[in-house]
């Protein structure tokens, strides 16, 4: 995907995951209230008073890691809460999840990249909290890391049409990250695709 080396559509990016975990995390504070979900190292006493947009923004600008981190990061977003679904994002643990798959992306992506404490002053936590987020976020994706091409182009195919809607989706249907039965992110896209989920995917494609 070229194109994320073009300063216009990263910011378009930047702005669309930020309003769709911004909606994401909403739908998951309102649902909190009828299903009990676990506690886990990301989770903060208190909501963060920097916005996700922010906080993506900052992260973007000081990281100066890939543009594709953020795309994997995505990607590893989405596993996560495949794998872990007590623990959907909400607004006690989305900015923690950022930081956490931004610096695992860029670890696993980039031949240069910043150790964890500088990604802790990024985040504003503490080098340790930094280094416990980042091995509980490993053992949560069951140390699945590696993203194919094929599913990295299928993942900026997503993004690349949402974001000349510029809008978030408002289908769930319609979303790699959509908000299920229990509102938390979840993806229509499995790597051990099917014959039929290949055809959908190439149907989203299109």
């Amino acid at each position: 995907m070229a194109e994320l080396e073009n300063p216009n559509v990263m910011t378009k990016l930047i702005t669309f995951l930020s309003s769709f975990l911004q909606r994401v995390s909403e739908s998951n504070d309102i649902n909190c209230r009828f299903q009990p979900q676990k506690i886990s190292v990301f989770h903060g006493l208190t909501r963060p008073s920097i916005s996700i947009q922010s906080y993506l923004e900052r992260i973007f600008k000081y990281a100066n890691c890939s543009p594709s981190c953020f795309i994997v990061a995505y990607v590893y977003l989405d596993r996560f809460v495949q794998r872990q679904p007590s623990l959907p994002i909400n607004s006690f643990n989305v900015h923690r999840l950022l930081i956490t798959s931004v610096m695992v992306a860029a670890k696993f992506l980039d031949d240069m990249y910043y150790n964890n404490a500088y990604y802790a002053k990024v985040g504003g936590i503490s080098t340790i909290e930094m280094n416990f987020l980042e091995l509980d976020f490993l053992f949560g994706l069951s140390f699945h890391l590696n993203v194919t091409p094929k599913a990295f182009h299928t993942y900026c195919t997503y993004l690349q049409r949402e974001m000349l809607l510029l809008q978030p989706p408002l289908n769930v249907a319609e979303s790699s990250l959509s908000i299920a039965r229990s509102a938390k992110l979840h993806s229509c896209f499995n790597e051990d695709e099917t014959t039929s989920q290949q055809k959908q995917q190439q149907q989203l494609a299109v």
